[in-house]
């Protein structure tokens, strides 16, 4: 693709902006960035190329898309941005970081999406695939953007890339040749307006795959079945509830995965040990796109056994006079609390707040009763909450999660599990939800 001459304006200056900036640069683009912050609170990444050439910063305003060829938004620009509009309105072409390092990248592509899990797949694949003696590039939606490995030498064996519904929003082209979806509950519906629209943009992640490709979906989804007739690619199916005929799923203690023209394999259960079994979904679409990428059996199993999970997802954070406490500071949205207190069998005291996402909080209401003893509430998100729970599990407000954690310890009692599972983002308080989760546990040690 050829790029020079062309002006590219690119939104916002995170992480990823600043590496596509620098990306389009060095091809001869003339790049204009902006960003709503001002350029002193921009990445550290920008010093790097804050006195190139071929760099332009420009004013947070609809003048700096005159005479753009295209715009590329970072993945926190939401479509509402009135840049975007405007810019969709002038007939100015808006892809995102991902399509642009796709017409670029090689090397053979998995992407992961999700409401949720989606960190944990992506980062287990990788793990396996390089215990099998594969190289292999670990990226997109955490760690390293893959406009880095775009514009790298590209040495990898495979590409495996955690992909969000915003980085899916504007794609063209974009085809991984393993496509992986494992669950769609309510989330960002103030990104995306619906929880239609969010589903939408989600589907997008097999919109260009071939009968060549191979997409995996949950099986248990209705809206996955459904879509998963108009999907182009080899479909294979995932559950943790049900046995079926193809695919892979769970049988008394076991896990077996059948595909036609492939012999029967079994895994034990006793291999996993991260908690819930939304982490048992989560190992078998990863055994799935690691079988059909060629990893031996034997190599998956090992690599399984030896994974423990990842920090904040119902991470053990601390015990205090016979109290569990349970840091779930990545589930940030109301599906992820479900699946958090699905994990315990004894009612948990829960701790849940921070800032709104427009999450859908009444869907907790029939849970609360049989899974949580008490909740929690804290943050800005505390009294909307409150409105959509109901009452029929006792309630505690307080304004910051420090005093959220003193208050559900003082309510516990011996044999008690305290969980942090907030169903929200963190920005009141917290920069992201590794401070926060940080916090917490810091709050629990000094208790």
């Amino acid at each position: 693709m050829d790029f020079n001459g062309k002006k590219i304006v690119v939104i916002g200056m995170g992480k990823t902006g600043i590496a596509v900036a620098g990306f389009l640069g060095e091809r001869g683009v003339k790049v204009s960035v902006t960003d709503e912050k001002s350029s002193d609170q921009w990445g550290e990444g920008f010093k790097g190329i804050a006195k190139a050439k071929w760099l332009e910063v420009g004013n947070y305003n609809k003048n700096i898309l005159k005479d753009a060829d295209m715009v590329i938004p970072s993945p926190g620009v939401p479509p509402y941005n009135e840049l975007l509009v405007d810019a969709l309105r002038k007939n100015i072409p808006v892809v995102s970081e991902i399509e642009l390092a796709y017409r670029f990248i090689k090397t053979p592509m998995i992407a992961v999406t999700g409401t949720n899990g989606k960190t944990t797949v992506t980062t287990l694949l990788g793990e396996i695939l390089k215990s099998s003696g594969r190289k292999t590039f670990v990226g997109g939606n955490i760690g390293n953007p893959l406009i880095e490995y775009a514009g790298s030498l590209q040495e990898a064996e495979f590409v495996v890339a955690e992909i969000s519904s915003f980085q899916l929003q504007w794609i063209r082209k974009f085809r991984p040749f393993i496509a992986a979806l494992l669950n769609i509950t309510s989330d960002h519906i103030d990104y995306h307006g619906s929880f239609e629209e969010y589903r939408r943009i989600k589907f997008n992640i097999f919109a260009n795959q071939t009968k060549n490709d191979f997409a995996i979906l949950n099986a248990a989804d209705p809206a996955q079945q459904e879509i998963s007739r108009s999907i182009l690619s080899r479909v294979a199916g995932f559950s943790s509830r049900k046995i079926l005929q193809e695919g892979i799923f769970v049988k008394s203690d076991k896990i077996i995965f059948k595909m036609p023209e492939r012999e029967e394999e079994q895994y034990p259960l006793g291999i996993i040990s991260i908690p819930g079994l939304h982490n048992v979904e989560n190992i078998m679409a990863s055994i799935m796109a690691a079988r059909f990428c060629g990893c031996a059996r034997e190599t998956i199993i090992d690599a399984i056994t030896a994974f423990r999970g990842l920090p904040h997802r119902i991470e053990f954070a601390g015990e205090k006079n016979s109290v569990k406490f349970y840091d779930d500071s990545k589930g940030t949205n109301v599906g992820s609390v479900l699946r958090a207190l699905e994990t315990f069998d004894k009612p948990v005291v829960l701790l849940m707040g921070g800032r709104d996402k427009e999450g859908d909080f009444e869907t907790l209401k029939p849970v609360l009763p049989t899974k949580a003893k008490k909740v929690i509430l804290f943050g800005e998100a505390r009294d909307r909450i409150v409105s959509l729970i109901g009452n029929n599990v006792p309630i505690l407000k307080e304004a910051k999660l420090k005093e959220a954690v003193e208050t559900a310890y003082k309510n516990a009692q011996p044999g008690d599990v305290i969980l942090l599972s907030p169903g929200c983002a963190s920005f009141d308080e917290f920069a992201n939800y590794k401070e926060r989760g940080n916090f917490f546990k810091e709050v629990v040690r000094n208790l």
